[in-house]
């Protein structure tokens, strides 16, 4: 079959690129279309080098740093690919990429990382981080967002199936557009990573420095514990704010490469994690290094950390994104701290795996072109119509 595979946007090597890389490796002929390509150069090996097919968003002005300022220009830019020569299209979405236009006789499946959150269930957290939730512009913000709601619904019917990256997602599929999804957890490369039994006295987090991370929680939180160490790895628009607020107990590092990053993964105590993420790739990182987890329990890391109920723990959760309760749960953890055996974390984490997802993946798109196949062989026949017409 013809392939062609669509992702929202590419800008750099994050968590969804991670999962379009494998997806390619899946389809290494497949065409590759996304609203913009603004990698560098050097980054551009995990796409195998492929010509990127993009939209007019590309050659807007200061596109590179303002395209996500164009929210009402984006399902109208991603409807104008022409897709019809492909008998398999499959959209790597968390934004607008499931709303491709396709035919009757091409199957669409859709790799959904979430329906746009800040259109659905994230929107009035969405707006306050903005400062959108107050005055002219916030209504506008308000109604071009109620206008995206009502496209992602409808272009929710031209995808065939749907696969989500947790149960807490493929949740969030059937609340917004009533479908059913597969469950096919997104790759971690945790081969790359590998286990340490011998820990040091701190606790990590990584990061990127943003608000819907929580990193400020939990910085705030070791503040009130002079006597513990934590290290912050990571940056963004939160960083400055966050290291004003730092005590001398907790270091900022900042942006750090691969090889330090593993390095502060293998040694901490305990990774802490705050947000309520779709899946949260970072924890499974640090439990393939032998690293267990205090995370807030909500979200994809219930499904990634066993918790204190598994015979073999691998973390543990806190409730409420609060300051006092991860302090709360820094001492819990210490009290069980027996429990955690990196082994343990280890073989949990390897569930995620490169080559677990390759075959996952290959395997259902194998099972859904079957089904299509004999579906588009069965010839179709109008409904049979109860209403009659009388001879005159």
């Amino acid at each position: 079959m013809k392939a062609a595979v669509l992702h929202d946007w590419l800008l750099t090597y994050a968590g969804a690129d991670r999962v379009l890389e494998q997806i390619l490796t899946c389809y290494p002929d497949a065409d590759l279309f996304s609203l913009v390509n603004f990698l560098p150069a050097e980054q551009r090996t995990f796409i195998l080098n492929k010509e990127v097919h993009t939209t007019f968003v590309q050659h807007l002005p200061l596109a590179q740093k303002w395209f996500r300022k164009c929210l009402p220009l984006l399902p109208f830019a991603v409807e104008q690919f022409d897709l019809s020569p492909y008998d398999l299209v499959i959209t790597s979405s968390h934004s607008v990429a499931k709303g491709a236009i396709t035919g009757p006789d091409q199957l669409h499946i859709c790799y959904c990382y979430s329906p746009m959150r800040y259109a659905w269930d994230l929107q009035h957290q969405y707006l306050e981080e903005s400062g959108l939730d107050g005055g002219l512009t916030g209504w506008i913000a308000r109604w071009m967002l109620h206008k995206a709601r009502i496209w992602d619904v409808r272009t929710a019917n031209g995808v065939d199936e749907f696969v989500a990256i947790s149960n807490f997602i493929a949740r969030r599929i059937w609340k917004v557009y009533r479908r059913k999804a597969t469950v096919i957890y997104p790759p971690v490369d945790t081969d790359s990573f590998e286990m340490n039994r011998e820990k040091d006295d701190f606790y990590l987090t990584v990061s990127r420095l943003v608000p819907y991370k929580r990193v400020g929680l939990i910085v705030e939180a070791f503040n009130r514990m002079p006597g513990k160490r934590l290290v912050v790895i990571g940056e963004g628009a939160s960083f400055k704010n966050i290291k004003a607020t730092a005590r001398e107990n907790i270091t900022m590092m900042g942006y750090q490469d691969f090889a330090v990053m593993r390095q502060y993964m293998q040694r901490a105590r305990a990774f802490v994690f705050a947000a309520e993420e779709d899946f949260g790739i970072s924890v499974v990182e640090a439990q393939a290094c032998g690293t267990p987890v205090i995370a807030f329990g909500k979200g994809g890391v219930l499904e990634t950390v066993r918790g204190l109920s598994d015979p073999e723990p691998t973390g543990m959760f806190f409730h409420e994104q609060n300051a006092d309760v991860i302090v709360e749960a820094i001492r819990n953890f210490e009290r069980e701290a027996t429990r955690f055996d990196p082994v343990a974390c280890r073989k949990n984490a390897c569930r995620f795996s490169i080559q677990r997802f390759r075959t996952e993946f290959a395997e259902f798109c194998e099972r859904t072109v079957a089904n299509h196949k004999l579906e588009s062989d069965i010839p179709y026949e109008s409904p049979v119509s109860t209403h009659t017409t009388a001879n005159v």
